[in-house]
């Protein structure tokens, strides 16, 4: 009934949104001799404040129109490729002057809560050197109970899938949550002598094993148990939406976690926001109205596919033990030798922990040496992982210049001296 009640508040709160927005749209006209004092922005803050804090976020758009390759600008458009009901893969196709013969990227994004678009800047980070594809991954709520279930196990086929639809010399970049997936899937297609596994493979800040370094998250689930998780945060979709019925974990319930982890820069940031109103500081009220409206955009997770993932990664930490399984069939990351390997992981990072990432590399033993590069990016937290300016100056770089160091998988070979990886 919680999530029922959520919604019956939501609705309730309509009508002050309503008239909160008029009150805005009335203390900000120019028409109004109120809007250019003190006391006619602080209620015209005051409004906006109230009705940003009690609306539901939409799912952001990329907006990535043009990108910039070496001194040309060139137009970029969305195109879905592939599809199935809980995924889209999108590709950013370039126009015809900025085609190259650019390596393909499959970029996974985290299906943690957020919408794909919280890697807007890693796919646009990544555009001027690779053909970028990105997983859209579907809001659980919007999809019927019709389609069935998806659950890890899912997850895994529907990664295998994409690859093998971009076809031979793909590279895949998982980021966070997917890091243990996408690793899985390439262990299963190795295993299988599978054809078009990726050259390379990237994961960045991803909980290979969560014992290693753990954060207040992965202490937490740990604690609580999969019994805890089952009991107390899976409800079922309330009516009208598409996905009536069906088990979820829902996206504010994941925000109330987000937002209680920092609690007090969130609500500095928010008072901070008012007053840059007051102030008539455009340019310091739009960065917040920017980062909030892609931070406060949730979507539902499918319950079976938390629940799973919180079990195998958090609480059983199945992958590093070897006993993680796919259908019944072990995953065995030594069975990967032909897939180069690339772990990111950020100094400050407080949901990944630093070394949880890096486990990857002793449990890939199969990939030579030299195949294998680790490399941590000094101040950044989580986040900074995958964007902002460290990121594009620092990361990017050793990024592209990985992919293009083994642009297609190469026979595996024995590692001289051991299984030392290379620190970039």
């Amino acid at each position: 009934m919680f999530y029922q009640l959520y919604e019956l508040n939501h609705a309730a709160m309509q009508p002050f949104r309503s008239y909160a927005d008029a009150l805005r749209l009335l203390y900000t006209s120019p028409l109004n001799p109120a809007s250019q004092t003190q006391w006619g922005r602080s209620v015209a803050a005051a409004a906006e404040l109230f009705e940003r804090t009690t609306r539901r976020y939409g799912k952001p758009s990329f907006g990535l129109d043009r990108t910039r390759i070496g001194f040309q600008d060139v137009s970029v458009s969305e195109q879905v490729v592939w599809s199935r009901p809980f995924c889209d893969l999108i590709h950013f196709q370039r126009g015809a002057s900025g085609r190259r013969n650019d390596p393909k990227l499959l970029i996974v994004a985290p299906m943690s809560g957020h919408y794909a678009t919280l890697l807007r800047g890693t796919v646009e980070a990544m555009l001027p050197h690779c053909e970028v594809y990105v997983t859209d991954w579907a809001d659980a709520r919007m999809v019927p109970v019709g389609e069935g279930r998806f659950d890890l196990d899912d997850y895994i086929d529907y990664v295998v899938a994409m690859l093998h639809h971009l076809g031979e010399g793909t590279h895949v970049m998982a980021v966070c949550q997917p890091s243990v997936p996408v690793l899985a899937a390439v262990a299963l297609m190795e295993a299988k002598g599978d054809p078009l596994i990726p050259a390379t493979m990237t994961l960045m800040g991803g909980p290979i094993d969560t014992r290693r370094n753990p954060t207040a998250v992965n202490t937490l689930a740990e604690e609580r148990g999969i019994d805890w998780f089952r009991d107390n945060v899976i409800m079922p979709v309330p009516w009208p939406a598409p996905g009536f019925m069906r088990s979820v974990y829902p996206g504010f319930l994941q925000l109330s976690g987000f937002m209680s982890m920092n609690l007090d820069r969130h609500i500095m940031a928010h008072k901070d926001f008012f007053l840059h109103l007051v102030k008539n500081d455009g340019d310091g009220a739009e960065k917040h109205r920017e980062f909030y409206d892609e931070y406060l955009a949730v979507m539902d997770l499918t319950a079976e596919f938390y629940l799973q993932t919180v079990e195998t990664v958090f609480v059983r930490h199945a992958l590093p033990k070897g006993e993680m399984t796919h259908r019944g069939t072990p995953v065995v990351p030594s069975a990967i030798r032909n897939t180069a390997l690339l772990t990111i992981e950020g100094e400050k990072d407080d949901i990944s922990g630093l070394g949880q990432t890096e486990a990857a590399h002793d449990l890939c033993t199969g990939i030579p040496a030299d195949r294998k590069m680790h490399y941590v990016q000094p101040v950044v937290g989580h986040y900074g992982v995958f964007n902002g300016s460290r990121f594009r100056a620092e990361i990017v770089p050793r990024i592209v210049d990985f992919i293009h160091s083994f642009r297609h998988a190469a026979p595996a070979r024995k590692a001289r001296g051991g299984d030392a990886k290379r620190q970039m």
